[in-house]
Formats: C-alpha cells, structure tokens, sequence
C-alpha cells in the first residue's frame, strides 16, 4: 500500500492510527471548550468567548506564548480544576486524536504556588487518570516539568514533589520555559537526584538557543530524550552523536513555527533530523494554543518527508519506541499498529 493507492487518504489514514503521544502540556492541551469552562469559573484576563480565545492565542514571540500561558496557568485554581482539565485533555486525545499512550508535561509548581497542596494536586491527576483509561482507553503517564524562568526554588520544589508525592504513573523529570537566561547546568543536581530515583531525564533544549543548549541537556542533565531539540541541526557532531546514541528528539514542528524558533513549516529541520539516523517522535506540545492537533503534526510530518503508508506507521511506532510506557502497553500498542497497517485502513 502507498500513497499512489487511489483508495488511499492519508488524512483518514492518520485519524484512525493508533499513536503515543510524548511532548504534550498539561494545561497547554485545554482546548479553546476547556479553558472557555475554566475562565467561566474564574472570571478575569483570560476571556471565556471561544471565538475570543483565538485571538488571545495569537502569539508575537516566545515570550509572549509563556504570559499567555501563564494566563492560563492562572485558572488553574482548584483540584477540581485539576481533575477537570486531566480529563478533558484525556478525552480529547483519545477520541479526537486516537492516542492511547501519553506522557502529559506536568508542572505542578506553578499549581502549588497557587494554593493547591501538592497532595491534592496529585490525587487530582490520579483520579483523572484512573476515569481517563476507564473511559477512553488512553494510559496516562506524568513528567513533572520544573519551570525554568522560576529558577532553583522552583527546581528544588518540584524535586521535591516527585521525590515525595511519587506515584507509579510518575515517570519522568523535565526542564521548560524560557531557555535564554536560563543556564541548564544550574539544573544538574535536580537532575542527578531524579535520574537516581528512577526518574527519566527529559529536559527541552535546542527549542530558542543554539546547540550548545543541547549539550548540556545531554552531558550536565543526561537526557534520554530532548524536547525539541530543534537547533541541533546547526552542529553535525551533536546530530552524530544523537544518531549514535539513540536520544530521540521530540518534534512539534507547528509550534516551532507559532513561537518563532522556525521561520516556516518548510524551513523545519525535521529533514535534516531524518537523514542524519536521528531518532525522533512526532508531538503537538500545546495544540490548541498552536492551533494544531497531534492528527495535524503526522500530516505536517508526512508532507515534509514524503511519507506513505509504511512511513506513517513506521513514525507511530518511534514514537512507542522512544516511550517510557509500561511493557505490555508498548506491546499491546505495537500490535495496534501493525494490526492497523495490515487492515490497510
């Protein structure tokens, strides 16, 4: 089968494939019907008009994508709130997007600080969780993220809820926000104290810096996977040493565009990734912000790799690969998609 099949639709065909989902933010997934619910409860900056939301999502830099998130991190002001937002986000990937596995980028700091104890906030997501899988058969995992542009109290706060709030779906430890003026390296001992406990290294990197941001990810943070990762393409060495070592890079390209790290959809080094042996997973990061989905992102990847069938199978499974699911989740998902190619969908 291939895309040269006239019965072949590559749109459909993504619809319905089975997909991971790895690079996702918690609250940067409320879609415009979520936050509309969540400012109706908290009236105040962010407007509860969905028409309106579209244009408070229209992003003038980087910088201005973290005060809108942050807008929205503001209405986030309850555990119910919490679990609402789990849930829907859940709902969403698993029945709009097909997704069965994702890890979700959480940042509990920026809940906590708000006055939900971290107690709550993680019993929140764990019953969010547990109706999520009941409900629509998505498996949820967390990577708690430690908002960069808060600094160490931050990081040292976060530590401590994965250290001590730990849950089994807890998977991994992550670095976002603001990437200029915000040293990875001051991160190391977070990151050592994580990696043994068991937590796996995800920090972003390489998103609005230069490679050497990516070097420190690896050699200061040891990430397994990178976030982004977009401006490793600027250093051959760093691509060969992705491409020997197997760090996966994981890549939303709409919202590399929508926060001004690419120029252009065309411009995107996922090529360049592709071509290097560069292990890569496909992600939406905050799809509705970005105005994308993750069904959106495959066919972005498959117009920019000229991508068939096989190929859009062969992206699924690299995202399952690079995963931190469970066994049998990466085994029962793997055979989704093989069952899936072989229907010919």
């Amino acid at each position: 089968m291939s895309e040269t099949d006239a019965t072949w639709d590559p749109t459909t065909f993504i619809a319905g494939l089975p997909k991971a989902e790895l690079h996702v933010h918690h609250v940067g997934s409320a879609s415009p019907r979520i936050v509309s619910e969540l400012a109706e409860r908290h009236p105040g900056v962010v407007p509860s008009d969905p028409d309106a939301l579209a244009d408070f999502f229209a992003f003038r830099d980087f910088a201005h994508f973290i005060d809108v998130y942050l807008a929205v991190v503001d209405l986030i002001r309850t555990p119910e709130d919490v679990e609402m937002l789990t849930y829907e986000v859940a709902r969403e990937l698993g029945t709009a997007q097909n997704v069965k596995y994702a890890e979700l980028t959480c940042t509990p700091y920026t809940s906590v600080i708000r006055g939900i104890p971290i107690e709550a906030y993680t019993e929140a997501l764990e019953e969010a969780r547990r109706r999520a899988e009941r409900d629509f058969g998505v498996v949820l995992r967390w990577i708690y993220d430690i908002p960069g542009e808060s600094g160490l109290p931050a990081a040292d706060a976060t530590l401590g809820f994965a250290l001590e709030h730990r849950t089994d779906a807890l998977v991994g430890f992550g670095l976002g926000g603001p990437e200029i003026g915000v040293p990875r390296p001051q991160f190391q001992r977070h990151f050592d104290a994580a990696r043994a406990a068991g937590l796996r290294s995800v920090p972003h990197a390489g998103e609005t810096t230069g490679p050497e941001t990516v070097w420190d990810a690896i050699w200061v943070l040891g990430a397994e996977r990178i976030g982004h990762g977009t401006s490793a393409a600027q250093d051959p060495a760093l691509l060969a040493h992705l491409a020997e070592t197997g760090i996966a890079l994981e890549v939303c390209p709409s919202s590399n565009v929508a926060t001004r790290a690419v120029a252009a959809l065309e411009e995107h080094p996922l090529r360049a990734f592709r071509d290097a042996g560069v292990r890569f997973s496909i992600n939406s990061d905050d799809p509705p912000m970005f105005g994308t989905t993750l069904n959106r992102e495959y066919e972005i990847a498959a117009d920019l790799l000229n991508l068939d069938a096989e190929g859009l199978l062969d992206l699924a499974q690299a995202a399952v690969d690079a995963s931190f699911a469970p066994d049998v989740v990466r085994a029962e998902l793997t055979a989704e998609i093989k069952e899936y190619g072989a229907r010919g969908a």
